[in-house]
């Protein structure tokens, strides 16, 4: 698979500029403020109050919003998005409410909208070191089973490419991973000698730290009343 940045394939896959986007689960809003930053005007959802805090922190780049909300309950009116984004999201949602967040997302978008989804997929030596954590073989399955049965929306564009990650040492690894579920915080705390095993053996170290290629998915879905 090709090497690719994940913020590098959204603007380069989409036409953002002057777009109105919504960022469902868009965690610290790195992704909404980058994708303000190429003319987006984004709403940022997110449910964790961590990854909340963490957003009100940084630096505003533009007309960016980031408010608390659910996928499966979006804070947004009808016909109100050209594109919605779920990027390493749908698998966060739960399995049950997978369905009801993207009929959410069709609610919300316009008739030439279309739906941004990029997961990372459960394969890889970076999946092999978080599996003791939190394994998501199971739901990252069913997020993809999810896009592919929505009966309101249809699969326009699908890819993969390794996106490439560097952690200056274990500590940046390990508030990576549970900033997007704080309850494997206690995971990390039983098993740290293991993950540190696991981080070493697994990465490959370079001048800047430990680094990691995590295979992704992309697909582009548009409305079949399009």
């Amino acid at each position: 698979m090709q090497l690719r940045r994940n913020a590098d394939v959204i603007v380069e896959s989409l036409t953002v500029a002057g777009k109105q986007i919504i960022d469902v689960g868009c965690g610290d809003g790195s992704l909404v403020r980058h994708l303000t930053k190429n003319g987006a005007h984004v709403l940022g959802v997110e449910c964790s109050p961590r990854q909340l805090a963490k957003a009100a922190q940084a630096e505003r780049v533009g007309d960016e919003q980031i408010v608390a909300g659910v996928g499966q309950a979006l804070p947004a009116a009808d016909g109100s998005a050209e594109i919605v984004v779920f990027f390493n999201s749908l698998h966060h949602i739960p399995a049950a409410a997978m369905g009801q967040a993207l009929a959410e997302a069709v609610r919300v978008l316009t008739a030439n909208g279309c739906v941004y989804i990029s997961e990372p997929v459960a394969e890889g030596l970076f999946f092999q070191t978080c599996r003791p954590i939190d394994d998501e073989t199971q739901v990252r399955d069913l997020a993809y089973q999810a896009l592919q049965t929505c009966p309101d929306l249809r699969v326009a564009q699908e890819f993969t490419y390794l996106h490439p990650m560097i952690f200056p040492d274990y500590e940046a690894f390990r508030e990576k991973i549970i900033s997007a579920n704080a309850e494997r915080e206690a995971q990390f705390a039983t098993m740290d000698e293991d993950m540190r095993h696991l981080f070493r053996q697994n990465g490959r170290q370079v001048e800047k730290g430990w680094e990691f290629h995590q295979p992704m998915r992309v697909n582009i879905l548009t409305r079949v009343d399009a």
